[in-house]
């Protein structure tokens, strides 16, 4: 049995919540298991052998509520410290990154060793402490330590490839881009996207293309692929193919014990939108999310065989567009509670490895909501995903980011975890900021979509994740982006070349 003690030491701390929590492998990935809160201990009940950690939303002070893993740790009867392991797992990670990245003994990196230091210090110092209350307050000040120091490793890290990038001319007028709302056509909306973004997300979910069977509304992508050609913005559309129930089709569900049939009728509808709109679109999101929201339960080969042909016929129809296999809830948590699922970096491995013709993979990071997938995660912890996506070989690009910039509307702090305060304008746009510089010091990254332009607060997945309030007004996040962006383009520029009669 896998257990750990829990207590409470700071004041106002709320009581251990288990939602989101789940048990992770040696190989990160996540297990099944039953998790029980029991006189201040936590039970792991799991279903397969070998050592495992305990993953679950954590407060900690100045580094907000964050759904963080503990050391991998072998069963015995004896409960572990659930706070000393928390940081026991950080520091070993933090570890592992500076080996990765080369900032052991990197110029300028010694004030961040220096706290790094001292939470392994500290960590040792509760090692030793017997008394299991003073142990956990010792622990706490040490993941303290190390939760800003794995994000101002992180930090660090970006800020010098982020200028490297910069000044090798490394990105490309593409580079930005935002989801647009297909029901919002005002002047005032499009002009916000036309003042900050390179290229604009049309959303295509089959649902809305054919609500009934052979009924197809076209009308609001027509007009807004006509406009954004008149305003010569580049278009992105997706996803064509996604299995998640808000994206299919009602009337797609009788079929769904017929693989074939499905098969069919995706391959028809992929057909249909592309020939429609091939000749405008210079990115397809051929199929999202498929390893995660299995709605009808196919195998893994299924799932495979509908990625490859919906790629390869994305491909022959459009072969100048650039097609793109995205992944949701990339650290997989979803498959501790539904086996029928594929572990995300599973599926891309094998995506990458069995030769289907696309050119990226895409990834969506959208945080601040009690959902899996959703859980806040800090900075050092999206590096390190994105590195390991970026591993696989393939071009990324993030085809959904989007933090909220107010608190949840019961007022729960810990409602779906939050980063260093609970979220606000200026939370919100201290993320903007951070987030797009960790993402583009990555040479395998070629763009950044945010989900929503402005609030949406019926019906978008974060109600006050846009970066313009409902009646348009700009936030503190537009603004950053928009300079952001200004300093993006004037990297792209490249000087010009003068002629050698000019050179003195």
């Amino acid at each position: 049995m896998l257990s750990f003690t829990v207590h409470s030491t700071e004041e106002g701390t709320a009581p251990l919540k288990l939602d989101g929590a789940y048990v992770v492998g040696s190989d990160g990935v996540p297990l099944r298991a039953e998790l029980e809160v029991r006189n201040s201990r936590v039970y792991c009940a799991k279903r397969a052998d070998g050592p495992a950690g305990l993953a679950l939303v954590w407060p900690v002070p100045g580094s907000g509520a964050l759904l963080l893993e503990t050391s991998r740790l072998m069963d015995r009867e004896k409960p572990y410290n659930l706070v000393l392991e928390l940081v026991r797992g950080r520091l070993m990670h933090i570890n592992q990154k500076r080996e990765d990245w080369g900032l052991f003994d990197f110029d300028g990196v010694e004030p961040v060793t220096s706290e790094i230091d001292k939470a392994r210090d500290l960590m040792v110092q509760a090692l030793k402490t017997e008394d299991a209350l003073q142990q956990s307050m010792v622990a706490s000040e040490a993941l303290k330590l190390a939760m800003v120091a794995g994000e101002r490793l992180s930090l660090f890290h970006a800020d010098i490839f982020l200028n490297r990038r910069k000044q090798a001319h490394a990105f490309s007028r593409r580079t930005l881009g935002c989801a647009v709302d297909l029901s919002n056509t005002s002047e005032a909306y499009r002009h916000r996207l036309r003042e900050c973004f390179d290229y604009a997300y049309l959303p295509m979910p089959w649902r809305s293309v054919e609500p009934k069977q052979q009924e197809y509304t076209w009308q609001a992508f027509d007009a807004w692929v006509e406009w954004l050609v008149k305003n010569r913005m580049p278009i992105k559309v997706g996803p064509l193919v996604s299995f998640n129930e808000g994206q299919i089709p009602d009337w797609l569900a009788i079929y769904e014990t017929d693989f074939e049939a499905v098969r069919n009728f995706i391959f028809e509808h992929v057909r249909r939108v592309v020939e429609r709109y091939g000749s405008y679109v210079h990115q397809w999101d051929v199929i999202s999310g498929i390893h995660a929201d299995n709605t009808f339960q196919f195998t893994f080969e299924q799932l495979m065989e509908v990625t490859r042909i919906t790629a390869s016929l994305v491909k022959q129809l459009a072969p100048r567009a650039q097609t793109v296999i995205n992944l949701v809830a990339p650290w997989g948590e979803y498959y501790a509670r539904n086996q029928r699922t594929i572990p995300p970096m599973l599926y891309a491995d094998m995506v990458v490895q069995s030769g289907v013709a696309f050119d990226g993979l895409g990834v969506q990071l959208l945080f601040g909501k009690p959902t899996d997938g959703m859980f806040t995660r800090d900075m050092f912890q999206i590096s390190d995903r994105l590195d390991k996506l970026g591993n696989l070989g393939k071009p990324l690009h993030i085809t959904t980011v989007q933090v909220p910039s107010a608190p949840t509307a019961n007022g729960d702090q810990w409602y779906g975890g939050f980063w260093r305060e609970p979220w606000s304008e200026p939370v919100q746009a201290q993320w903007v900021k951070e987030f797009y510089g960790i993402a583009l010091s990555k040479p395998f990254v070629e763009s950044i979509t945010w989900a929503d332009l402005a609030d949406r607060p019926e019906t978008g997945i974060l109600p006050t994740g846009g970066l313009l309030s409902a009646d348009l007004h700009p936030k503190l996040a537009f603004k950053v982006l928009k300079q952001y962006r200004a300093e993006l383009l004037n990297a792209v520029r490249r000087p010009p070349v003068r002629r050698r009669d000019e050179i003195k």
